[in-house]
Parts: structure tokens; sequence; C-alpha cells
């Protein structure tokens, strides 16, 4: 199922999220976007799996981050051993109000409050087959270039098509 739908106020939301995951998931985005990461939510993996949040780092490397907002949302979900097929560093995002020493240490810990993200603890690396990297690698480029015209057709729907998405659609904003 995409994130994404041409029906709503919102094309680049899809309502799964709580409100606390989202201010997680911000925080997360801003670090990676100073780190000079390209940042995607909500990736669908092929094992099926559903990525939080994904990037790609300028040096090529697959991150993926899994958000956790309580020590319930941690205990009942069991499924991210599988994302580290899919990523060469694995870390979990949390908020200052879940217990640090719940998650592994083989996996990078990231604090948010909404605003910004720390870096708690580095993630180990564990390198894809290139063919992995690749077929993630075009995933990646081809759901980030969909999300962009939909969101674009909705803004310009919406009336709200202003300079800055027309500068990023252009490419005049992309940094060198």
């Amino acid at each position: 199922m995409t994130i994404l739908s041409i029906h709503g106020d919102n094309p680049l939301c899809d309502g799964r999220q709580s409100e606390r995951a989202l201010k997680v998931r911000r925080g997360v985005q801003r670090l990676f976007m100073e780190l000079r990461h390209a940042v995607l939510p909500e990736l669908t993996l092929a094992s099926g799996r559903r990525a939080d949040l994904i990037s790609i780092s300028p040096k090529g490397e697959i991150w993926i981050v899994e958000i956790k907002t309580s020590i319930e949302d941690f205990r009942v979900d069991r499924k991210w051993p599988d994302y580290r097929l899919h990523c060469d560093r694995l870390f979990f995002a949390t908020h200052a109000q879940v217990p640090l020493e719940i998650f592994p240490e083989e996996c990078g810990l990231l604090l948010s409050d909404g605003y910004e993200a720390h870096m708690l603890r580095e993630a180990p690396e564990h390198r894809l087959a290139p063919a992995t990297r690749k077929s993630l690698t075009q995933a990646f480029a081809r759901t980030a270039a969909q999300r962009l015209m939909v969101a674009e057709w909705a803004a310009e729907r919406n009336g709200e098509l202003g300079q800055s998405i027309r500068d990023i659609v252009a490419g005049t904003r992309d940094e060198p």
C-alpha cells in the first residue's frame, strides 16, 4: 500500500503514524539532512517490511531507522532484525520518555525531540551485497520521484505551488 494519496489535504501523510512518531521522525530527518543524507519515510522493502525511515549517505551507504515511541512499541515489534538485510547500518530512534537501555547494543541509537536529533550510539556497519544495494537505490529513487510528483500535483491543485517547490522540481535548489 502506498503512503501517498492524491485525494487528501496532504498526500505525503498516510495516517498510520502517531503524532509522537511523526515528531521523532522530523527530528531524525533534520539530523540526516545536516549529515547530507537523502531521506525517505515509509519505504516498502523487498521483504514486504516497511522501513520507518531510510536514507542514503553522501558515500552511498544505506541506513534504516526504526522509530519506537514507547516500551510497549518496542516489545511487541520483533521484526527489526529483518531490516539488517536491507541496510548498511540500522538505528533505533526514540524520544526522552523512553528508557534508552531497552534498545539493543548492536544497533545505533538516535534521540529526537521533534526539532532535532542526536546520535547517541553509532550503528555498526554490515555492508550490503551490490545487487541488494542497486535494487534498494532504484526503489528509493523511483519512490522519491513519484512522491514528489504527487506532492507537486496536490500543491498545484490546492493553489499552493510556490517558488520553493518550483525550484526543487526544476533542480535549481539542489546542492552540488
